[in-house]
């Protein structure tokens, strides 16, 4: 993730187009905000749209807009989303779902800069930066005729790929106690924080719905404590604390700072959350138990008072 930060921050400062690929929910409509904030258009709007959730005829429509008369229901005249993000960004969530008959006139919106209303025989000058996302492989679309080659090239003059959350589980904790975070703000039920049991069962799941199931399995659990200042891991959705399929990893084959956190985990987890039988049985100082609890992403209320965050690249996308 501090690669995909890293390139995205990078690409901000230009115009060029982007195109984001990775799993449904795995973050790509984040990075293209932290894209558009870090860039010069960040005074102006960002507007995503989701290009499968809409008809051809209406995603023309959105996208371009339409003059009165255009066709059965156009009383008045329509600004397209174009338009409207003009000096800003314009996001395309799933422009793998556009049709080929809508591809033609988004290349040549993207060619000339100029886009022309449905029913119009006008063109007008947009100044917008795109940005594009899809779950699907457009290069196995090209191949199969069900995307033009000229606008995904297009597309993708940087291409960033952003993985799932199970191949980057050092995110989970961190993005889980923003959300919780957020939504203990949103439901105003004070300061909440999660069981060393519940972080266990977080860090097991295999996590399919990525990022966006993550979230909501975070603000279920908000919303099941009803107030108490600790989630437990009743609290959690049902298919996490099932387990999933988690698939199987061969511990010998980890990196040693791994496997030093899982087992500081697991017997943090073991004695229930308890601090002080965790530094004992692990033979260090609680200040050195501390120390790796917070680099964890463990965070909660001790002798200490509670800690501040850390400002992380993971939590800056999750707050």
């Amino acid at each position: 993730m501090r690669r995909v930060l890293g390139l995205a921050e990078r690409v901000a400062t230009v115009d060029a187009p982007v195109l984001l690929t990775g799993e449904s929910g795995s973050g790509k409509e984040r990075i293209a905000r932290h894209i558009h904030a870090l860039s010069p258009r960040s005074a102006g709007p960002s507007i995503p749209v989701n290009c499968g959730a809409l008809p051809e005829t209406l995603l023309e429509s959105e996208l371009f807009g339409h003059v009165k008369g255009a066709f059965t229901g156009a009383d008045r005249d329509h600004q397209g989303l174009f338009e409207a993000a003009t000096g800003g960004t314009l996001l395309l969530d799933e422009v793998g779902e556009i049709p080929l008959s809508v591809q033609v006139k988004l290349l040549r919106v993207l060619q000339d800069r100029e886009v022309r209303r449905v029913g119009s025989a006008k063109s007008r000058r947009v100044d917008v930066r795109i940005i594009a996302a899809t779950n699907r492989d457009l290069g196995e679309m090209v191949r199969a005729r069900e995307f033009r080659k000229d606008l995904y090239y297009r597309l993708k003059v940087v291409s960033i790929e952003v993985p799932p959350l199970r191949e980057r589980r050092e995110d989970v904790l961190p993005l889980a106690h923003a959300f919780v975070r957020r939504n203990c703000t949103r439901y105003h039920c004070g300061p909440c924080s999660l069981s060393a049991r519940a972080l266990d069962r977080l860090l097991e799941y295999p996590w399919p719905g990525n990022v966006r199931e993550l979230e909501h399995a975070m603000e279920r659990a908000v919303v099941l404590a009803e107030g108490k200042p600790r989630i437990e891991e009743g609290d959690l959705p049902p298919e996490i604390l099932a387990g999933g399929e988690v698939p199987l990893v061969d511990e010998t084959l980890l990196p040693l700072a791994e496997l030093e956190r899982r087992h500081v985990l697991r017997v943090l987890a073991h004695h229930g959350g308890s601090r002080k039988e965790t530094a004992k049985t692990l033979g260090i100082g609680a200040n050195t138990l501390w120390r790796k609890l917070r680099a964890y992403g463990v965070i909660g209320d001790d002798e200490r008072g509670r800690p501040r965050p850390r400002r992380t690249l993971t939590g800056t996308l999750g707050s």
